[in-house]
């Protein structure tokens, strides 16, 4: 397509013709759009436009080539980061680049959050609360956590979903995006400590860890709708709470 814009073409069926994927379904809809429409001046801009991307796509694949060459020698501990729901390759590479590969550099899990300012806010004292911000930290460390964090947060039955979940509602977007972010952090340093694939704790972890205080929740909410509730436990289970 770049070389027939270069090359001044105006032809709609010739430009239209240059479709790719699924636009080539809608081909006679393109030759309608660009009759009358698309003249010499339209290509040479545009063609410029597809030079320039071109350039960039070409960058892209320089760089990601020189970076597959270097983190050749830490692929494994690449594709162990890999095995937690929501972290893409590019998220490994840069935890790996940023963090390093041997924690001993970080006696716990907690130093490593600290030093990466991802701990979640919770600063309270003398009855007064403070903002609890997390500070700037390493930029591209939080860039690659909060990528990952945002992926996490859609993948299916997970624990990193039902976390995120749970925690925005009470703490608003950004907050519940930190805590999955410090949360793959910590995974990732147990990961690299020990050598261990990802074991995901379920989307269920949080209901099934005390089922008695959600029924009791679940149950002050139905009553607050104006509902009386009776509880009849199954056969084969014991009761969580009573109302």
């Amino acid at each position: 397509m770049l070389s027939a814009l270069v090359a001044g073409t105006t032809d709609p069926v010739v430009l239209a013709g240059l479709a790719e994927g699924l636009l080539r379904k809608k081909i006679p809809q393109l030759r309608e759009a660009l009759e009358g429409r698309f003249d010499t001046e339209h290509a040479l801009i545009v063609g410029q436009i597809l030079a320039h991307v071109e350039f960039l796509e070409e960058s892209i694949d320089r760089l990601s080539a020189e970076i597959e060459e270097r983190i050749r020698p830490f692929a494994a501990q690449r594709d162990l980061l890999m095995s937690i729901p929501g972290v893409q390759q590019r998220s490994a590479e840069v935890l790996i680049a940023e963090i390093g590969v041997d924690m001993r550099a970080f006696p716990t899990p907690k130093h490593l959050a600290s030093w990466a300012k991802v701990c979640p806010g919770n600063d309270e004292s003398a009855g007064k609360r403070r903002s609890g911000k997390t500070g700037k930290g390493n930029k591209w460390l939080k860039a690659g956590l909060t990528e990952a964090a945002n992926a996490a947060a859609r993948t299916k039955n997970t624990y990193h979903s039902a976390q995120y979940q749970r925690l925005r509602v009470r703490r608003g977007h950004s907050k519940a995006l930190t805590a999955v972010g410090h949360s793959l952090l910590t995974a990732a340093w147990h990961m690299l400590s020990n050598g261990e694939l990802y074991n995901d704790l379920g989307g269920d972890y949080f209901t099934s860890r005390d089922p008695e205080r959600v029924t009791k929740r679940l149950v002050r909410q139905l009553e607050a709708l104006g509902h009386q509730v009776t509880l009849t436990p199954k056969p084969d289970q014991e009761p969580a709470a009573t109302a």
